[in-house]
């Protein structure tokens, strides 16, 4: 792979860092881009740090009408002491690889690809924020860019990378959301695009959450494709169910994405001595728990808003408040514990920062 060249805007042409207060998610976007290029004669190549700009597609381009669009999501975060952290990046570059062979899409080089995020974020240090709770969101993603209205994977690709910092995922911020449960949409079936991640299962998603928000809840809970009846994910995040005797989450059964946030839940609570347990769980015995109190707590995981606690479910026209609608303490804890890590305020046990600055 060739060395990544930097083509950087004069210092007086770049835009100004917005206040922290101001910062939502997803809005606002830094001076620079990383890109590379790929032709299957060649491999990927040209690999840059540039000013942030558009993109130029052909209207025939193969992500456009096929779908051939996979992306990543993982954050910097600025500690106390100064220092910017990555929370176990190396995952996110093996999922993008995962969701690339899932989608017919050229492999990166793991280790490449992290260095150039790591000096893509260099480049653009000022706009990592300092704020507890706010962070500098990194955006990796792939699309097919030949010109072919034929159904096959495409021969030429873009890799890029963007930056936008961003402060809490969620205006509730850390309190629990309402989440409406449908049995009318799907988000993915087994044997499909599921545990990918790519675009078009975003777009399936769309409906059911306008509807859903429109009703004035947060998110969606999704069940399985075919019954109707198994918890799949809550909105764009994995989902905990926390019972008396165990802690479950709907095992990875190729409709669901395997979250990094997920993954990190499962180690983290092992760790502490708890049961942690992979399973299908119906709706059903999620609502009959909510009724009787075995149900104590449920929260939704993800990079976005890391632990998402959940108060009150509504299904078939009924609301079942969970732990009296309060964030309760293992929601509190493995909160405390991931965003610890990621600002540096807990040692890092078990290997997961990787320092950028």
């Amino acid at each position: 792979m060739d060395e990544i060249e930097l083509r950087l805007l004069p210092e007086d042409d770049r835009k100004p860092v917005p206040k922290p207060e101001n910062l939502g998610f997803g809005i606002h976007f830094t001076d620079h881009m990383f890109v590379m290029d790929y032709e299957e004669e060649k491999g990927w190549y040209d690999p840059r740090i540039v000013p942030y700009g558009n993109f130029s597609l052909d209207p025939a381009a193969v992500c456009l009408h096929y779908g051939q669009a996979i992306f990543e999501g993982l954050k910097a975060h600025r500690g106390e002491d100064g220092k910017i952290r990555l929370f176990r990046p190396y995952e996110n570059m093996k999922r993008l690889n995962r969701s690339a062979h899932r989608m017919c899409m050229p492999s990166v080089d793991e280790e490449f690809l992290l260095n150039a995020i790591k000096q893509l974020v260099k480049v653009e240090e000022r706009w990592v924020p300092a704020n507890k709770g706010t962070s500098l969101y990194i955006r990796p993603f792939m699309i097919a860019t030949e010109a072919y209205l034929g159904v096959r994977p495409a021969k030429k690709y873009i890799l890029s990378v963007i930056l936008c910092p961003v402060g809490a995922y969620y205006s509730e911020g850390f309190n629990p959301v309402k989440i409406f449960v449908t049995d009318k949409y799907v988000r993915a079936a087994k044997g499909g695009v599921g545990e990918a991640k790519t675009a078009g299962n975003y777009a399936a998603s769309l409906m059911a959450s306008e509807e859903a928000k429109a009703k004035g809840f947060t998110q969606v809970l999704w069940l399985d494709a075919k019954e109707r009846r198994y918890v799949e994910e809550v909105g764009t995040m994995n989902i905990f169910f926390a019972f008396e005797d165990e802690i479950v989450t709907p095992a990875l059964s190729g409709s669901i994405l395997p979250g990094i946030t997920r993954d990190s839940v499962l180690r983290l609570g092992k760790k502490w001595g708890l049961n942690m347990v992979e399973r299908p769980i119906t709706i059903d015995e999620v609502i009959e728990g909510a009724q009787s109190g075995a149900l104590t707590e449920c929260f939704g995981t993800g990079t976005a808003a890391v632990i998402s606690p959940v108060g009150s479910l509504h299904y078939k026209g009924i609301d079942y408040v969970i732990n009296n609608g309060v964030t309760g303490p293992l929601s509190k804890r493995l909160f405390d514990e991931i965003t610890g890590l990621q600002y540096g305020e807990i040692e890092d046990a078990l290997g997961w920062i990787e320092t950028v600055i």
